[in-house]
């Protein structure tokens, strides 16, 4: 499968170098993998992916079980398996990213707080 890098896959990879102090094509191919594994363990319980990056492209032959998802994801949506794997790698762009740790709470200004023993009375 040959998918584009949306411009929101490109911006992430962009945040993930300045905050790893890396290259843009190491955060690429770091954000690309982290991605694929995302969706491959979801889906296949898999540890390991291999892929390629070519000209603004993630180039990747699925395992059949995610490509089995895949496929019946595009059936039932109208479109093609490529597609459905593109958006799952943009919807996974964002991830471990220094704002994926953000709470509701910290929008509103709010401070959430564990209480390890809610009916402990001290």
């Amino acid at each position: 499968m040959r998918v584009h890098l949306s411009d929101r896959f490109h911006e992430a990879a962009d945040e993930w170098a300045e905050e790893r102090v890396m290259t843009e094509e190491a955060a690429l191919e770091s954000k690309a993998e982290q991605a694929l594994l995302e969706i491959e363990h979801l889906v296949t319980n898999s540890t390991e992916v291999e892929f390629e990056l070519d000209d603004g492209h993630l180039v990747y032959d699925p395992s059949d079980g995610l490509y089995a998802f895949l496929s019946e994801q595009a059936e039932d949506a109208g479109i093609d398996p490529e597609t459905v794997l593109s958006m799952y790698v943009d919807l996974f762009a964002g991830a471990f990213l220094s704002d994926d740790t953000k709470t509701p709470e910290d929008d509103t200004g709010a401070t959430a707080e564990f209480d390890p023993n809610p009916d402990f009375d001290a």
